[in-house]
């Protein structure tokens, strides 16, 4: 994979680089599940605030510098809004109309704008092994994501009951959850430019504290109890989703997004529906149907070929024979050459050779 792991001094780099679409998924689970005991934007800015303080405590065990000029500062604030208090906002506002699975799904189509961005800012190569990719990989998040009837009605070529479907999908929230897969597209192109004023591990943790507190001003202003009903164990929902799903994989995901191919890396997303309707099923009683089942193996498919795309580019680009080869560039055979000898007097010294 383009991110370079095997330059990488973290130790189980393979793994650091799963680990956040396994949090994300797991996360999005948790925050599922305390929903009823709590508020969305409060949830969102809970998420937020707190993990970012963490992220910048460890910058500042690390001796990572903070940043200092105006540019680092506005490109953080804008980063801030767009990666955190939309993309968290649209996220908790979308998780309250719609199912944890289905939620993810939504959110993680969002390698198809990251790849266009990527390749209309950064010139990443896709190539068409990418492409067909990334293409199963929606195909995949989309059996994942929509009913069984739904599918069957495009299948059987109706045209009426998917309309129906599509307005009822929306209104579930899944146009929320959609834009908040466009904010994080934007924001995982915004990191390379923060990086370019910002240590991204200080930036990631400034633009967590700075998107959070927007929404502990949203929620103040728009909602109530808060915090009245949460049990203990809500509690411990909430802190995995703050520290594991927000402070450590974000941590990890702008780090690897800093140097790496954005379009390798977002492919990587494809694994947060998997890990959410797992661990959704097994806690939330979310079943799987036939269709996702088929999903889960159409994103593994695609994960695959996004991230071995060239490796498959080159496997499979046609050899030239010498067969095939033009006779006008084909070079001599040896026995046609005819050696010349030349004269060449080989210096004694070195202090010949500057003479």
């Amino acid at each position: 994979m383009e991110t370079k792991l095997a330059e990488s001094k973290l130790p189980f780099a393979s793994l650091l680089l799963i680990a956040p679409f396994f949090l994300w998924g797991t996360a999005m689970v948790a925050m599922k599940g305390i929903i009823p005991q709590t508020t969305p934007l409060f949830m969102a800015g809970v998420r937020l605030v707190p993990a970012g303080v963490l992220v910048l405590v460890f910058a500042m065990i690390t001796g990572r510098p903070q940043p200092r000029t105006w540019s680092a500062w506005l490109w953080i604030s804008l980063f801030a809004l767009v990666d955190g208090a939309l993309f968290q906002g649209f996220l908790a506002e979308g998780l309250v109309r719609t199912s944890a699975g289905l939620g993810s799904v939504m959110i993680d189509s969002q390698p198809l704008a990251v790849a266009l961005l990527s390749l209309w800012l950064f010139q990443e190569r896709i190539g068409l092994w990418g492409w067909l990719g990334l293409g199963i990989g929606v195909l995949g998040i989309s059996l994942i994501g929509l009913p069984d009837g739904w599918i069957m009605n495009l299948l059987q070529g109706s045209a009426q009951a998917p309309s129906i479907d599509i307005q009822q999908l929306f209104h579930n929230g899944e146009w929320l959850m959609l834009l908040a897969a466009l904010s994080m597209a934007v924001g995982t192109i915004l990191i390379r430019l923060v990086c370019r004023y910002a240590d991204p591990v200080s930036a990631t943790g400034w633009h967590m504290i700075l998107g959070g507190l927007p929404l502990f001003a949203l929620s103040a202003a728009t909602e109530t109890q808060q915090w009245q009903h949460l049990d203990f164990s809500s509690w411990i929902a909430l802190s995995y989703s703050t520290i594991f799903g927000s402070a450590l994989a974000y941590g990890l995901f702008f780090y690897f997004a800093k140097s790496g191919s954005l379009t390798s890396l977002s492919s990587l997303t494809f694994l947060t529906p998997v890990f959410a309707l797992l661990f959704g099923n097994f806690f939330l009683s979310e079943m799987l149907e036939p269709y996702q089942w088929m999903g889960v193996c159409l994103t593994l498919v695609s994960i695959y070929l996004v991230n071995q795309r060239d490796t498959l580019a080159k496997l499979l680009q046609p050899k030239i024979s010498d067969s095939e080869t033009p006779a006008s560039v084909k070079l001599l055979e040896p026995s046609k050459v005819e050696l010349a000898e030349l004269p060449i007097k080989i210096p004694e010294s070195e202090s010949e050779i500057w003479r």
